[in-house]
């Protein structure tokens, strides 16, 4: 059965069946339905659509009012419904647009200006429809349909768009934007999530596409599209009409709240035109976006006298109207159950007894199961009908005999609704501006250092054109790259940017380095290899399958599991259940619940009669810690306690004495845990929060223990995707890079500091009922900013907070704060690991431009983990007063506003947060010497050297590495991307790139039908540079270090290394094979050391494969 089916059980209803017949014989009728409770309103509305197919038209109190309905009704419909929102981030603040908003309105406009077969459905909340729209005419005016197959001509497109206000760019990025290559125009419209990419064949339009933003790459064709400029800043100000003017006048309004409604409308009205009595003339003059509230907005008056000429229904517990049209439902709550299933099982049974039937929503056939397992384990009578959707709150109706039970509720989980995703702005993009090399950008070269970054250039090799990377070595020696060894160069990045020191081309130093690094690498992970070795031989133990209290304990987690989690949960799992000793490393970004998985794995321990450590960095986080496990485990038979400089001596020993006796299940510390005083009885797991803030001797105490108990650690620090299977070797790893669904992004704002910012900024979060950060990170003046916000904010309870404190005193304040005793918390940055604070959802950070990315990152991440919208507000100098890497740490921060996407590649290329210790020591000083990226691939190498030789037998089931790990290409062929193909000197350099990071056939086919998606026909040099890249394979296959191709000869080179395996390889032993064969074709030579085979008259570069691929 599905959602659709039991909406009939209405359709039939009586109560149904005469509102709907008012509906439909009185002239704008206004009805009442009372006593909807739950999710009921939107099935009762939905049937009413079924019987009567008129558009409607939703009005619920506030946006995440609006967004739970929406949800409700597409769980019920096939079809999308729109939702209709606020252009601003604050409502009624014209000075702050939000971009996908204005997009969003746009779009709903777009969409009911076309004719559908049922009505069209919207749902809105008061601060949208008081906002004033664009009416039909002047939309339609100034609209540009598009088709297959129509003359238009790209002149024609690049005025319309100019004079539109559009931008004309190299890329299409944002709503606003276009560009013209060749015969290729791409657009992004106002009333699009997505930009379109349209083709030309001369005048004609050959095709439409859309595209997607970070890889520009098509997604779809379409037949037409719609152009709308923004209709938001462009007529407003000449004609503007009310949301209840532009749509159909047989919509039925649904009202939750009349009389609310006209209050918040009045009330932000007059907020709009103080705001803009405030502005000054210069203000108003500069941003011609802002608008004045008499041409933006309705007033209450406007909005009362629109609702006379439309049937109104109204569904809450407030009635506006007087009407004799009122008809009662008696639906009523789901009772709650607070996870009891006998109390779930016992009402299951006595509705069964009075008639009613009993449905439970779930958002995944996962959570049907859990329901099937734990309810067989207590009474299998109980009986229930599951669907396969969601709402947002269950009830049960006896009129219509059912109950309608959602999961959420009966697991005590958080459900969010889902929306869907509209335009954000790319945070890939923003990555790509940071990664992009721009000229005077330090760069490293393997073979030569660290020089700097100089550009592209066209340089003539035997008559024929090639473009060139240009590099810039100490006293100005110069060095030209081809462009097939592009992968031999990285952008520097140190710890902290740093400027390094320049190596001299010629010189030995930088070999010399190189070695060195190598040598103190290898000797780390020498040691790291052998402790994964011993533990691979020692036996630990072996915990047996979930059960039911297991699948209990994770069926309540409020929120839904990620697959990431998923995955990283089984992985642990699955090490616990081996016979030898775990040592995990999860790795995952804040507030992408990581503690989820250690309470897991925690709880499995302890209920097989082990104990659990838990080891943080920080005492805070201790007594976070503390307060997660034990609110997680409350319903469960575990003790938890903790230990850290909060408590007293005698209270420390009395919980270490419990340890000891085994009656503390889990234990969480300081590395206060690692002391020889600290005795479990049975030690089963040790969990470690963020390994890399530990001290030497900790990490050494560490290694002791790893050995024969379960470790699982945890951490934020990003770990380079290159780096995961070389670090297979030394540990288990598993990656959570996907952030919790619908988590809202934190709006993340850039302000010069400012009283009136941060009076509003907190009254606004205490208004709501939440409390507020203020991080001030010198602890001297943090009392006087503490007393200059009680000023600002008189009836604020305000706590400070710094390491300085004394224990008993920092646990006070940070209790208080926890707890909900303080509003507002100034402090330092030891808020910045791990503090957990649902109710927390502003952050206001003083000297923004002084902390790394990733500081930033972290702190913003103690906002924002709710359901409620939060604020991040960054105060600096102004931004031409700071150094270039701190306006760009900055402007970054500001827009990367989403959890995750892409933040590990953010932090690797800005800050290096922790780069020292993906092996757990810290080797900082190499890379400010070479590079991050150069640090990479000497740590890789040096670990594959450790797996072949050293350690052979523990990782012969691994494929050896090829004999060659990158084979030099020089030729005299034209290698370069046309100028008029494509313009833009960094997209080039950028596409170079992405070709020396190729590695097979299908790869390489993509890259050139990409070209020709983006740019048009694919030219013939380019096709010549896609052809090198296959001769590059060919060789690297063959064991060749260089391959020369000039003057029609062709030549491969042999490895320098006498010694190495491959002269003993099959494919050595090919070649030479081949050469005794073919002695007219080729011949083999020993020149200046190396061994070389020639083959001549080879012409073309197809030739050269083919030779090539005789010997393969």
């Amino acid at each position: 059965m599905n959602i659709r089916d039991l909406i009939n059980r209405y359709r039939t209803d009586d109560r149904v069946t005469q509102f709907t017949k008012a509906l439909n014989t009185s002239k704008n009728p206004k009805i009442q339905l009372k006593g909807l409770v739950g999710s009921a309103d939107a099935l009762v509305a939905l049937s009413s659509y079924f019987l009567l197919h008129k558009p409607l038209f939703f009005v619920l109190p506030d946006r995440e009012e609006a967004a739970y309905f929406l949800s409700d009704l597409e769980s019920v419909l096939d079809k999308q419904v729109l939702l209709f929102p606020s252009s601003y981030r604050k409502s009624f603040d014209f000075t702050q647009v939000d971009t996908a908003n204005v997009l969003a309105r746009a779009e709903v406009l777009n969409e009911l200006n076309h004719d559908s077969e049922y009505g069209k459905i919207v749902v809105s909340y008061p601060e949208a429809i008081a906002e004033k729209v664009i009416d039909r005419s002047a939309l339609e005016k100034n609209t540009l349909e598009i088709s297959l197959g129509a003359k238009l001509g790209i002149d024609f497109i690049n005025e319309f768009l100019i004079d539109y206000d559009f931008d004309r760019r190299d890329f299409v990025y944002e709503p606003g934007q276009f560009s013209i290559r060749g015969g290729i125009v791409d657009i992004f419209s106002f009333s699009s999530d997505l930009p379109y990419r349209i083709e030309f064949f001369g005048d004609e339009v050959e095709s439409i596409r859309s595209f997607e933003i970070e890889s520009q790459l098509s997604v779809a064709d379409v037949k037409s599209l719609t152009i709308v400029p923004n209709v938001q800043a462009k007529f407003l100000t000449e004609s503007n009409i009310s949301i209840l003017d532009y749509i159909d006048k047989d919509t039925q309004l649904w009202f939750k709240d009349v009389e609310f409604t006209l209050d918040i409308v009045k009330a932000g009205y007059k907020k709009a035109v103080e705001l803009w009595k405030a502005l000054s003339l210069a203000e108003k003059t500069q941003n011609p976006d802002w608008i004045d509230p008499k041409f933006a907005f309705t007033d209450e008056k406007l909005l009362g006298d629109h609702l006379q000429d439309f049937p109104i229904i109204e569904f809450g517990k407030q009635f506006f109207y007087q009407t004799e049209n009122r008809f009662e439902f008696e639906t009523r709550p789901q009772p709650s159950f607070n996870k009891d299933f006998n109390l779930l099982i016992h009402n299951l049974k006595e509705n069964e007894k009075a008639g009613i039937v009993n449905f439970i929503f779930t958002d995944s056939p996962k959570q049907i199961e859990r329901l099937y397992a734990i309810l067989e384990d207590i009474d299998k009578t109980a009986k229930f009908t599951p669907i396969n959707s969601m709402l947002r709150e269950g009830f049960v109706d006896a009129q219509i005999q059912t109950a309608f039970y959602t999961d959420h509720q009966i697991f005590d989980r958080y459900y969010k609704y889902k929306l869907k995703k509209g335009y954000q702005k790319s945070q890939a993009i923003t990555l790509k501006d940071l990664r992009e090399l721009k000229s005077g950008d330090y760069v490293t070269h393997i073979d030569h250092g660290i020089g700097k970054y100089a550009g592209l250039e066209k340089v003539e090799v035997n008559g024929k054109t090639q473009e060139m990377i240009r590099l810039i070595y100490a006293d100005n020696d110069l060095l030209y790259v081809n462009i097939n060894s592009l992968n031999r160069i990285a952008k520097y990045s140190g710890k902290d940017s740093g400027v390094p020191k320049m190596n001299k081309l010629g010189t030995d130093a930088w070999d010399k380095l190189k070695k060195t690094t190598k040598k103190k690498v290898k000797d780390i992970a020498r040691d790291l290899i052998k402790l994964y070795a011993l533990r691979k031989t020692q036996a630990g133990t072996a915990f047996s399958p979930d059960g039911y209290l297991q699948t209990e304990l994770e069926a309540s987690f409020i929120y839904e599991d990620t697959p990431d989690q998923l995955k990283a949960t089984q992985d642990v799992k699955r090490d616990m259940e081996s016979p030898h000793p775990m040592d995990r490393l999860v790795c995952g970004d804040v507030g992408f619940g990581k503690t989820e998985i250690a309470v897991r794995a925690a709880f499995k321990a302890v209920a097989e009669g082990k104990q659990a450590a838990i080891l943080v960095p920080t005492t805070i986080l201790a007594l976070q810690h503390f307060k997660t496990f034990s609110s997680r485990l409350k319903d469960f038979p575990v003790t938890v306690d903790y230990i850290n400089r909060f408590k007293t001596s005698k209270q420390i020993k009395d919980t270490l004495a419990e340890a000891a006796a085994g009656k503390v299940d889990i234990l969480i510390g300081t590395h206060r845990l690692l002391s020889k005083d600290v005795k479990f009885k049975d030690l089963g797991i040790m969990i470690i929060d963020e390994e890399q803030k530990f001290g030497v001797t900790a990490k050494e105490r560490l290694k002791a223990v790893r050995v024969n108990v379960d470790t699982l650690t945890l951490t934020a620090t990003p770990i380079p995707r290159t780096l995961h299977f070389s670090l297979m070797g030394a540990r288990d790893l598993s990656i959570i890079s996907t952030p919790p669904p619908n988590r809202q992004p934190v709006s993340t704002e850039l302000h010069v500091f400012n009283d009136k910012l941060i009076q509003e900024a907190i009254q606004f979060e205490l208004d709501r009922g939440g409390q507020a950060f203020f991080i001030h990170n010198r602890v001297n003046d943090l009392m006087q900013l503490g007393g200059l916000i009680q000023k600002l904010v008189p009836k604020a309870r305000i706590g400070i907070a710094h390491g300085q404190l004394d224990g008993d005193a920092l646990e006070d304040v940070m209790l208080d704060f926890i707890n909900g005793e303080k509003d507002v918390l100034v402090a330092t940055t030891i808020i910045e690991a791990g503090l957990d604070i649902p109710n927390a959802n502003t952050i206001i950070i003083n000297h923004a431009h002084m902390f790394g990315l990733s500081d930033l990152h972290q702190m913003r991440g103690r906002v924002g983990r709710s359901n409620k919208k939060a604020f991040c507000y960054l105060l600096s100098p102004p931004l031409s007063t700071l150094t270039s890497e701190a306006r760009k740490r900055l402007s970054a921060i500001e827009e990367f506003s989403d959890l995750g996407s892409g933040f590990n590649v953010a932090m690797r290329d800005l800050d290096i947060r922790g780069s020292g210790n993906l092996l757990g020591a810290e080797q900082s000083g190499f890379i400010a010497e070479i590079g991050f990226e150069m640090y990479h691939k000497i740590l890789d190498e040096a670990i594959q050297e450790l797996k072949e030789a050293e350690f052979k037998g523990l990782f012969e089931h691994e494929p050896n590495r090829p004999f060659v790990g990158f084979t030099q290409v020089d030729t005299d062929l034209e290698l370069y991307i046309p100028d008029a193909y494509i313009t833009n000197i960094t997209e080039r350099y950028n596409l170079y790139t992405e070709l020396s990071k190729l590695g097979n056939e299908t790869e390489l086919a993509v890259f050139e039908k990409h070209l020709a998606d983006r740019f048009g026909p694919v030219p013939p040099q380019v096709k010549t540079m896609l052809s090198v890249v296959r001769l590059q394979w060919l060789g690297k296959k063959l064991g060749f270090e260089k391959i020369s191709f000039k003057k029609n000869s062709l030549r491969g080179y042999f490895l320098s290394d006498k010694q190495s395996r491959y002269f003993d390889s099959e494919t050595f032993t090919k070649i030479l094979t081949f050469a005794q064969n073919h002695p007219r074709m080729c011949n083999l030579k020993e020149v200046k050391n190396t061994l070389r085979i020639a083959f001549d008259n080879v012409v073309t570069v197809e030739e050269a494969i083919q030779t090539l691929e005789l010997i393969d």
